[in-house]
């Protein structure tokens, strides 16, 4: 795996997307010099053709994105991903033909999109098969061995095999022994599968490490080269959360990360407040029209203020527009939204999945109370609970919440104890990864979410 943006990728999936954006890219300068054998050098050097290529090559590589052909857990459905490649060339080729129609100087020209199509379509489906093939041989797979038992080793076994596109398939784990666990039946059978299948990595999850832990066998496969590695970090790897069930105290003491400089928070802090304030002006046309549609849908005030927790614990108010009637609490209290929740109301539906009615939030972004990216803040009833029921839960105040966030992006709308629970060891891994590129990648997925209407509430 390799680590972008403080966030670990399959390296077979950067493979795969960079190998896309140059067959995309060669594609149409292909389909520009045969359509254009005389004026190919004029068209692409002089017309900006190059530029006008980099362009459709970003947008060809957007929706792919966006319809997950580069998510690594299916990689293996040949027939799925065939039909999302199609689709995604077809919207490409209409919205490329309708911007030509529109405004012809910014598409390449004479024939060339077409052709370029054309090449683009047979090169894509001959790589993506290519590439299916090619990830399969064993040759290029990674042989782990992993050391330990129970339900954490079981996750980690499960969530290695699971997904393919890592590129490692797991030879075997302490599961396998037959009999007794004892130190030495766990050391012979570790030995035993490392000479025969030529283990690649060790990854330690064993919960208890006292009596058990062939340390011996483990050093003298370290220095013959074979990477032993804790399971902690591996799991953060491949699920993108750090999971607080068994955490210890110490390892998020010693763990890299958890650490904002001074200049990070200023920087951030500022960027932050530039973009609100944008927002906050190129929403303005907006906001009359969602005044207007939510007095005329319901009674009861257009914003709705709310007492939330932000960083170090401090309580503020976070603004929306009004999504729900004015009598929503009145007999429950405090609650979590939920499926079809009858409290919504009409306008209020189309306002949460738009995304909509979290525009006054960008008050709160001026103000300092929030980030754009950061964990969502948690209303002080809930802050109390949950901080008795899960462990590190007072761990996600060390920042400022934030309107969008890394467990908003990962998983669903959450409105119970699990839920929050699963939304905690996202941000956990936020925090301890927290970089501009990060933001820029959750904001990148949040946009991503919000075109394709998923997760809202």
């Amino acid at each position: 795996m390799i680590r972008l943006f403080k966030v670990y990728y399959p390296l077979r999936a950067l493979v795969l997307f960079v190998g896309e954006a140059l067959i995309v890219w060669t594609s149409f300068v292909l389909g520009t010099m045969l359509q254009n054998r005389e004026d190919s050098w004029l068209l692409l050097n002089v017309e900006h053709g190059y530029l006008k290529i980099l362009a459709v090559t970003g947008i060809v590589l957007l929706f792919s994105h966006w319809f997950d052909l580069y998510d690594s857990s299916s990689l293996g459905a040949r027939w799925d991903q065939i039909m999302r490649l199609l689709l995604v060339l077809g919207l490409v080729a209409l919205i490329v033909a309708a911007v030509g129609f529109v405004y012809p100087s910014i598409v390449p020209g004479n024939g060339s999109a077409l052709a370029g199509f054309i090449i683009l379509t047979f090169t894509l489906l001959g790589w993506r098969g290519a590439y299916s093939w090619m990830v399969k041989r064993p040759f290029l797979r990674e042989r782990v061995y992993v050391l330990g038992t129970g339900e954490r080793a079981q996750r980690l076994v499960r969530g290695l095999r699971e997904r393919s596109g890592l590129g490692i398939e797991v030879v075997g784990w302490t599961g396998d022994v037959e009999g007794e666990l004892t130190r030495g039946t766990v050391a012979s059978h570790l030995g035993l599968l490392a000479r025969d299948k030529g283990v690649h990595r060790v990854i330690v999850a064993m919960p208890d490490r006292r009596g058990t832990l062939p340390v011996e066998e483990l050093l003298d496969l370290r220095l013959g080269g074979v990477k032993v590695e804790e399971a902690t970090s591996w799991l953060e790897r491949i699920s993108g959360r750090i999971e607080v069930e068994q955490l210890n105290p110490s390892w998020l003491i010693f763990a890299e990360g958890f650490r904002f400089s001074g200049f990070f928070r200023v920087v951030r802090r500022t960027l932050n407040f530039l973009v609100a304030l944008a927002g906050t002006v190129i929403s303005l046309p907006l906001i009359p029209f969602i005044v207007l549609a939510v007095k005329l849908d319901s009674s009861g005030p257009v914003l709705y203020r709310q007492r939330r927790v932000g960083r170090r614990g401090v309580v503020f108010y976070c603004y929306k527009f009004r999504t729900m009637r004015v009598d929503a609490e009145a007999d429950t209290g405090a609650t979590w939204a939920t499926d079809d929740d009858p409290r919504i109301t009409r306008v209020g539906k189309f306002l949460r999945s738009s995304r909509l009615d979290e525009i006054p939030q960008l008050w709160c972004v001026l103000k300092g109370d929030m980030h754009f990216v950061g964990p969502r803040p948690e209303r002080p009833e809930f802050v109390e609970w949950l901080s008795k029921e899960i462990p590190y839960y007072g761990v996600r105040h060390m920042v400022r919440p934030g309107i969008t966030g890394w467990a908003q992006v990962q998983y669903k709308y959450g409105n119970t104890l699990d839920d929050a629970r699963e939304k905690l060891q996202y941000d956990l891994f936020y925090i301890k990864n927290a970089s501009f590129g990060l933001d820029f990648l959750i904001m990148f997925h949040t946009i991503k979410i919000v075109v394709l209407g998923r997760g809202a509430q």
